[in-house]
C-alpha cells in the first residue's frame, strides 16, 4: 500500500503487526489455558473482528452499545460489566451477555433475580477491589482510597453471593507481568475464601502482553500457578495490547 495514495487525515493499521499481537495472545493461551477477550474499550475497529476472532474467544464489554458491537459483529463469548446498571440497560443485555459482572452489593441485589429467572444461562459474577494497585496516577487508580470502582471485602463478610460464579479484579493500567504477580497474593488474602466457590476468576485487563519490554514468560508463570493452586479458569481482557503498535496516523 502507498500511504501517498491515502486521502487524509486516517488512520491506517497494520495487519501484519496486528497478526503479529494475536499470535503472542494465542501463545498465552495455549500455554495457560487462560481465556482472553478483547476490551471494546481498547480497540473497537470492528472491519477487523473476523481476523481477531480466530485468535481471542470473545469480547469484553462495559456498555449496552459496546455488548451490543460485541454481539453482532464479534461473536463469541460476552461478557459484560459496569460501575452500575440500569434497567434500561438489563433489558437490553440479559438476551446477549454471557457473564454480568455487578460493582456493588446493591446492584447485585436489584437484579439478582431478573438474571436468575433468565432464559439464557447468565454466570454472574463481582468485581472485587483488592485494595491495592500500582498505578501511580491517583485519579485512574481503581484501588485508591474511597473509590467506588470494585467491592472490598468487608463488604462482602455477611452478603448473600447467591448466584454469583466469578471474581472480577481491574487494578492495571499498561503495565507488565511483574505488577500482576504482586497483585495476586492482596487478591488471594482478601478473598481466598471465596474462591474455592466461584467457577471463574478474571483478572481483569491492564496487561500491555504485545509491548516489546513485556515479560510473557513471568504472566505464563503466574497464570499458571494460579490455576495450579485454585484449579479456577481464568480470564484476561486486554484492550490496547490487541493493537499495540498496529495503527499509523497518516
Amino acid at each position: 500500500m502507498d500511504l501517498k495514495e491515502i486521502p487524509t487525515p486516517c488512520y491506517v493499521v497494520d495487519e501484519g503487526v496486528l497478526i503479529h499481537n494475536l499470535m503472542i495472545l494465542k501463545k498465552v493461551q495455549e500455554k495457560t489455558g487462560c481465556k482472553i477477550l478483547l476490551a471494546l474499550k481498547g480497540f473497537a475497529m470492528w472491519s477487523l473482528f473476523p481476523l481477531i476472532r480466530k485468535y481471542l474467544v470473545g469480547t469484553a464489554t462495559s456498555s449496552v452499545a459496546e455488548a451490543r458491537l460485541g454481539k453482532e459483529e464479534f461473536g463469541g463469548e460476552l461478557h459484560s460489566y459496569a460501575p452500575a446498571y440500569s434497567q434500561e440497560d438489563m433489558d437490553e443485555l440479559l438476551p446477549i451477555v454471557d457473564h454480568l459482572v455487578f460493582n456493588s452489593t446493591n446492584q447485585l441485589e436489584h437484579f439478582r433475580q431478573q438474571v436468575l429467572d433468565s432464559e439464557r444461562p447468565i454466570s454472574m459474577g463481582l468485581r472485587v477491589n483488592p485494595e491495592y494497585s500500582e498505578v501511580e496516577t491517583e485519579i485512574y487508580n481503581p484501588c485508591a482510597p474511597c473509590s467506588r470502582l470494585g467491592i472490598t471485602a468487608d463488604l462482602l463478610k455477611d452478603a448473600d453471593l447467591e448466584g454469583i460464579e466469578g471474581l472480577h479484579f481491574h487494578t492495571m493500567c499498561e503495565q507488565n507481568s511483574d505488577t500482576l504477580e504482586r497483585t495476586i497474593p492482596h487478591f488471594e488474602e482478601k478473598f481466598g475464601a471465596l474462591i474455592p466457590k466461584m467457577k471463574w476468576i478474571n483478572f481483569g485487563g491492564g496487561h500491555h502482553i504485545t509491548r516489546d519490554d513485556y515479560d510473557v514468560d513471568k504472566l505464563c508463570k503466574v497464570i499458571l500457578d494460579f490455576r495450579k493452586k485454585w484449579n479456577k479458569p481464568v480470564y484476561l481482557e486486554p484492550g490496547e495490547a490487541i493493537a499495540l503498535n498496529t495503527g499509523t496516523l497518516v
